[in-house]
C-alpha cells in the first residue's frame, strides 16, 4: 500500500511541477491574441519552460497509468485534488498569487474529503 501512496504522491507532484513549469512558460510568451492563435502556439511550443512542464505532465501520466493498473480508481481520483493545494501554495511563492481565507477554507475542504474517502482503505 505504501508504494501506491508514493506512485500517486509522485504522479501528482511531477503534474504540478508540469503545471507550473506551464504557466512560467507561458508568462515569457506573454497573453495569447486571438488574432494570431497560431503565433502563440508556435511561441509557446519552442518555449523551454512550456516543452518541460507538457513533459513533467507526461512523465506524471505514465506514472498515473502505473497507479491505475494497481489500485481502485474511485481511491486514487480524490488524491489528485491534493495537487491542487500544492499548486496554490507553489503559485503563491513563485507568481505572487494571492492566497485568501477562502482559499485555506477549500484547503481544509479537500483535505478532509481526501481523509473521508481514503479512510479505511
Amino acid at each position: 500500500m505504501v508504494i501506491n501512496l508514493v506512485l500517486i504522491f509522485i504522479s501528482i507532484v511531477l503534474g504540478v511541477l508540469g503545471q507550473i513549469a506551464m504557466k512560467y512558460g507561458s508568462v515569457q510568451v506573454g497573453t495569447i491574441n486571438f488574432s494570431q492563435p497560431f503565433t502563440f502556439v508556435i511561441s509557446a511550443l519552442t518555449n523551454f519552460y512550456t516543452l518541460l512542464g507538457l513533459g513533467l505532465y507526461f512523465i506524471s501520466s505514465v506514472f498515473w497509468i502505473i497507479v491505475l493498473s494497481r489500485v481502485e480508481l474511485s481511491f486514487a481520483y480524490p488524491l489528485i485534488s491534493l495537487g491542487y493545494i500544492l499548486v496554490l501554495i507553489v503559485s503563491a511563492l513563485l507568481f505572487h498569487e494571492k492566497v485568501l481565507t477562502i482559499h485555506y477554507a477549500g484547503i481544509v475542504l479537500i483535505i478532509a474529503g481526501v481523509v473521508l474517502i481514503t479512510r479505511g482503505r
